[in-house]
């Protein structure tokens, strides 16, 4: 997945947190200070690793950071009079340039009431599930935002965590929004995976901050 060089993420060597910050500042951290330790970077807004490829030049590392993901070249299988093919317009006709701006065609199911609403709105019914769709993105229900923030401290704790004593039971409680007994159980992790788990299921800080990817490696 193609993320933004400015999306912010941490560092981890081993159980002990190395940087956090925009991903293109850690990515640099990490190219100029090799670690000896198995070095993870997660996204902190997922929880999900992500992968960097480090070699090269500072600005080669940047170059491919700010590359675009590729469109994908699957088919569309129209179902209720949708467009047949990825990067059809409403009426059939091929849009120039929606392969470039990464425009991808999935089979969406509806009922006829609803499609025929989506083809009243502005722009076609394309157009108007994408401005649903980011509507739901820019303003989530609270529910749905707990549970992103429970799935992604879940993703974390899986990748580093798994073998850590209390791991499901802290599960257990971070699903059920136990924050006090999630605590409990997770006492006895290293301090910076105890920290950024919370941080990231519940929004706490770490104990004294971030360490950036400027500063100097313990």
């Amino acid at each position: 997945m193609s993320r933004s060089p400015t999306h912010p993420c941490t560092a981890f060597a081993g159980q002990k947190r190395l940087f956090s910050g925009p991903l293109a500042e850690v990515a640099l951290a990490l190219a100029r200070a090799p670690e000896a330790d198995p070095v993870l970077v997660f996204d902190d807004a997922t929880g999900a690793v992500v992968d960097l490829d480090l070699r090269g030049s500072d600005a080669a590392i940047l170059e491919r950071l700010s590359q675009p993901p590729k469109p994908s070249a699957g088919r569309y299988r129209p179902t209720a009079g949708a467009t047949a093919e990825a990067g059809a317009t409403e009426d059939g006709q091929r849009g120039r340039g929606r392969p470039k701006l990464g425009v991808v065609a999935r089979e969406v199911t509806l009922l006829p009431r609803q499609w025929e609403w989506l083809a009243a709105q502005s722009g076609g019914t394309s157009a108007a599930l994408r401005r649903l769709v980011d509507a739901a993105r820019n303003a989530p229900h609270p529910r749905e935002r707990r549970r992103a923030a429970q799935e992604a401290a879940y993703r974390f704790m899986q990748a580093i965590a798994g073998d850590l004593p209390g791991f499901e039971e802290a599960t257990r409680c971070l699903f059920a929004d136990a924050r006090t007994e999630m605590e409990e159980r997770i006492a006895a992790w290293p301090p910076d995976i105890r920290a950024y788990a919370l941080q990231l299921a519940f929004g706490a800080p770490a104990p004294g901050g971030h360490p950036s990817p400027e500063a100097e490696r313990p």
